[in-house]
């Protein structure tokens, strides 16, 4: 069995999609994985999303230990080793501060999910198809790890095009 490895998904309020990831992760690789969710400084939710919640319930993953946080809690050298930082937008994963520790970093884009013009129904939907997506990924990266053939390389191929120096999958 590998060394349980501590995962950071990151989006800029920590309101939807990386509280999708945070849960699908902490619910599929349970003993494997360690998962954690932040936000940018400023940008962070109060709150964890309502529809969020509806879809995480909905989909049997527990939500108890949610909470919208900054990344700044994780920038602390006593902090949590984080061993993977994934970004979950395009819109800042060029501003991430540099981690206290030699994390690897990948980017799983999606859209966002909480614009307030878009009808409650289709949020709904939008957030079902998001954490389906992110359950087929973390699902792949389990069984990669549980089966002894995840690297170094490894985050960043699944789904997503692979540029220079990105982890992806052996």
């Amino acid at each position: 069995m590998s060394p349980v490895a501590n995962v950071l998904f990151v989006s800029a309020e920590n309101a939807a999609r990386s509280q999708l990831a945070e849960a699908c992760l902490r619910h599929i690789g349970k003993d494997q994985f360690n998962a954690f969710s932040c936000g940018v400084p400023g940008k962070t939710a109060t709150t964890v999303s309502p529809v969020a919640l509806e879809v995480l319930h909905r989909a049997g993953m527990p939500i108890a230990r949610l909470a919208p946080k900054s990344w700044e809690q994780f920038l602390a050298p006593n902090g949590t080793r984080i061993d993977i930082v994934v970004a979950l937008d395009g819109e800042t994963v060029h501003s991430h501060p540099t981690w206290p520790w030699r994390a690897h970093t990948a980017r799983w884009v999606y859209p966002p999910l909480l614009h307030t013009l878009t009808p409650v129904s289709n949020r709904v939907q939008q957030a079902e198809q998001t954490l389906h997506s992110l359950r087929r990924r973390v699902e792949l990266v389990v069984n990669l790890h549980t089966s002894g053939k995840l690297r170094r390389h490894y985050w960043q191929g699944v789904g997503d095009a692979s540029p220079k120096g990105a982890l992806s999958a052996d």
